[in-house]
């Protein structure tokens, strides 16, 4: 049984109040804000059965509307990058707001991380929708969201649905940075990815071609302690990973991305997903935005495991034909996070 507890709204200085609400099924738990679809906090059992906080955060909506990092928030109107901030579809061309390097990132300025999305109960978590209008950050069309938050057992389930009333490249992610130690950085954790092929890309992230894991620093099947590579030089120009991982999923069912684990508390995290990228980053930038307690965040302090369509697939057909979404479609995301005990 998962229990449903409305908290204390709090302010948004735009105008209005951000709803606040726990769900707890008495393994994990989680905090969720209708601000930007976040996740405020989310509770898991360590080797010793206490239950703390594995996710970074804020402690007001001015202080998320002050960072640019996406703590904990929906992701969208399109994840990751788009070169340019271009579109071109059967003609006729769309400008994108730019918001990194010559990129629109994640949506823009103004993306569903800073919308504040209606907020509802579920029999087992909750549900938010959002109703992205024609123009939105450039984005062609009205775009309408569904997105499930839902515990069973040891597991969350994060499920995001779109229909868009103009043909729209659409990928929405959950951008959580986890930390499964509550310590300053993710040093001690370690990464294992299924994955054997990852995206190559330019200087400002955008892909310029798919290669194989093997043999490279990007080989992560048999796992790796993270402290061990973030700082090594075929990582220098990102300053650790930020990089995206290709799965093979024909059929849109879920298959496991890999697994996020620590030797400290014991905790592990499998994910699995439906989408055909992961972007794995460590937090690589994270430095001097502003978390709990009034206190700055660190480099290295986090790990964000985005499961999305490849970045820039829109404008590159050879990452995937289906990042355009047209009206009478469904986008349809699933992913699920197994938390379990090592050791």
């Amino acid at each position: 049984m998962v229990r449903f507890s409305v908290l204390d709204p709090w302010t948004d200085p735009r105008g209005g109040e951000i709803e606040r609400v726990r769900i707890d099924n008495g393994i994990i738990a989680l905090e969720v804000l209708s601000l930007g679809g976040i996740i405020r906090s989310l509770w898991t059992p360590d080797k010793q059965g206490e239950r703390a906080n594995i996710v970074l955060g804020c402690d007001s909506a001015e202080d998320y509307l002050t960072q640019n990092a996406h703590l904990g928030a929906i992701a969208g109107r399109f994840a990751n990058r788009i070169a340019m901030g271009k579109l071109q579809y059967q003609g006729q061309e769309y400008q994108l707001d730019i918001n990194q390097a010559s990129n629109c990132l994640h949506g823009g300025r103004e993306g569903f991380n800073r919308k504040n999305w209606h907020l509802g109960q579920l029999p087992d978590g909750v549900r938010l929708s959002l109703v992205s209008p024609d123009g939105d950050m450039g984005f062609p069309g009205n775009c309408t969201v569904q997105l499930d938050y839902r515990l069973a057992a040891n597991n969350l389930y994060v499920e995001i649905l779109a229909s868009v009333d103009k043909p729209c490249p659409v990928s929405l992610t959950q951008h959580s940075y986890f930390n499964l130690d509550s310590l300053p950085n993710n040093h001690q954790h370690r990464m294992q990815i299924d994955a054997t092929r990852y995206l190559t890309m330019n200087e400002v992230g955008v892909p310029t071609g798919i290669a194989e894991v093997k043999n490279s620093i990007f080989d992560l099947t048999q796992g790796v302690t993270l402290g061990d590579k973030l700082q090594a030089p075929a990582l220098a120009s990102t300053q650790g990973y930020d990089h995206c991982y290709l799965l093979d999923n024909p059929d849109g069912a879920l298959r496991r991305f890999g697994c996020l684990s620590s030797p400290v508390s014991g905790r592990a995290m499998t994910v699995f997903t439906n989408q055909p990228g992961v972007q794995l980053y460590c937090a690589n930038f994270l430095a001097g935005t502003l978390g709990r307690n009034q206190q700055s965040l660190a480099q290295y302090q986090g790990v964000c495991i985005e499961p999305q369509k490849l970045p820039d697939s829109p404008n590159q057909s050879q990452l995937g034909d289906d990042a355009w979404l047209v009206p009478g479609k469904i986008y349809h995301h699933i992913s699920r996070y197994q938390f379990d005990i090592e050791g």
